[in-house]
């Protein structure tokens, strides 16, 4: 007999094939949590969204919403339909998406913007007017360019310049890092024209990874990426998909790897696989892998180096969205966890502490502003076991200066992400989203509900 389970909360989500605005619920079973829905034509869904330690009841935790002051849309259908941000939505916006092109050099199996049609790319003008869109919400944001893949535009340096001479202080490129691999002029003129991080598409440390997510065998040349940023001094955060019996052995290796490119790597960001875009079939539950699950395999495959405590609920974005570590790498190879949760303490003030959903964001931009970006290494400091600089062995790492300095320059975050398809989207996390793409027409989506399809691919934003 099924075990009926226990309903934890109520939602609103849509249904996979006509995409109606349905009831759902957060449903527990034993350590795991599932969204349930029901669609009168179409019949009833069960997705797991919460498996195993953090417990997802120690892990929410409430807000009070932000006030959208400058609403490009009105309450008409509800959400996720009314997106610019509408009057409804409750979190302002930490990072503005710029999708500059629609062209990829590759045809990965899983793709949320589904690239690689050949569509003309916007005109500097058009991408000028995002910006001051921007501007006029509330801006400057934290800008990543994607797209696509946005290293296709041979004027990507004029639109970072751009962006800077407007006034946004944090640009970061969105890149599987093939082109800046090869050209190492190009990448300079990135960094000349003020580009800080590099989000960079880094799914493991095997080439069977990489033949199997992205059709070939690119570790090398990402890895040369890494180093030519190193030499320019342009913040790289590793950004590996993963996708459950492809790399979900590798995440602790991945972590290690980041370390020995420390401080030019400043952290890894795991994003669990979704099913939409280029990947719109009904996944089976083996085929999920979820935030707990990620948090617990970092655990074991560090060998509790980095322990599932070390992990922190998001401050910006709803809880169950995300998470995030914080670490100091000391010179003898140990992490120093400056983040911690306490799910007793949690348990005991979430009904009565709710957190100001304005501070969240505005704290996100600034930490991601100056933790995304490259470390400035004194000349002195260059010396060291990282590859790009670091700390003398012979120092004492009791010392309260070289705990100091350390947490200048050996500063290393691990966090993840956890995008919603059609299957398991809660229209309670889409009000609470703070990253938004800019849509053609300049209006500004939650990333969800931008790149959503339904089971046939059908999307109710990109492309209409």
């Amino acid at each position: 007999m099924t075990d009926a389970g226990h309903v934890l909360s109520v939602t609103e989500s849509l249904c996979p094939y006509c995409l109606s605005k349905i009831p759902a619920r957060r449903v527990a079973r034993g350590d795991e949590v599932f969204l349930e829905k029901d669609c009168p034509e179409h019949g009833s869904f069960s997705v797991p969204v919460w498996r195993g330690r953090p417990l997802f009841q120690s892990w929410v935790r409430p807000k009070i919403p932000a006030d959208i002051k400058v609403p490009l849309t009105r309450v008409e259908r509800g959400c996720p339909f009314d997106c610019g941000l509408c009057p409804d939505h409750r979190q302002h916006t930490c990072t503005a998406v710029l999708e500059v092109t629609g062209r990829c050099n590759l045809r990965c199996s899983f793709c949320f913007a589904d690239s690689g049609e050949v569509t003309p790319d916007p005109d500097l003008e058009t991408v000028r007017g995002w910006y001051q869109r921007l501007l006029d919400v509330g801006g400057p944001y934290n800008i990543q360019l994607s797209g696509g893949e946005p290293t296709m535009r041979d004027d990507l340096p004029e639109l970072v310049s751009m962006g800077r001479d407007m006034g946004f202080g944090f640009i970061q490129l969105n890149t599987n890092g093939l082109r800046l691999s090869r050209e190492p002029q190009f990448l300079e003129d990135l960094k000349q024209a003020g580009l800080a991080s590099l989000f960079l598409q880094f799914d493991g440390t095997q080439e069977e990874i990489y033949r199997k997510l992205r059709g070939g065998d690119f570790l090398a040349a990402k890895l040369e990426t890494i180093r030519l940023c190193g030499e320019l001094g342009i913040g790289v955060i590793l950004v590996p998909t993963v996708v459950p019996g492809v790399n979900d052995h590798n995440l602790g290796s991945i972590i290690d790897l980041a370390l020995e490119w420390l401080p030019v790597v400043r952290g890894v960001h795991f994003q669990p696989v979704s099913y939409f875009g280029r990947y719109p079939q009904p996944p089976s539950d083996r085929m999920r892998i979820t935030l707990p699950e990620v948090i617990s395999n970092i655990e074991h495959q560090t060998a509790g180096r980095i322990k599932i405590e070390n992990f922190r609920p998001p401050g910006c974005e709803n809880a169950l969205c995300s998470f995030h570590g914080n670490f100091i790498l000391m010179p003898d190879g140990g992490l120093m966890a400056t983040s911690r949760h306490d799910p007793a303490r949690q348990a005991s003030s979430c009904c009565c502490t709710p957190e100001l959903a304005v501070d969240g964001s505005r704290k996100a931009r600034k930490f991601v502003a100056n933790h995304w970006s490259a470390i400035q290494l004194l000349p002195s400091r260059q010396a060291g076991s990282c590859k790009c600089g670091g700390v003398e062995q012979n120092e004492q790492p009791d010392s309260m200066d070289l705990f100091l300095e350390r947490a200048k320059t050996h500063t290393f975050c691990i966090s993840g992400m956890a995008f919603q398809d059609v299957w398991n989207i809660d229209l309670e996390r889409v009000k609470d989203c703070c990253i938004h793409t800019v849509s053609p027409d300049g209006k500004l989506i939650p990333f969800c509900a931008y790149n959503l399809t339904d089971n046939q691919g059908r999307s109710i934003y990109r492309g209409r």
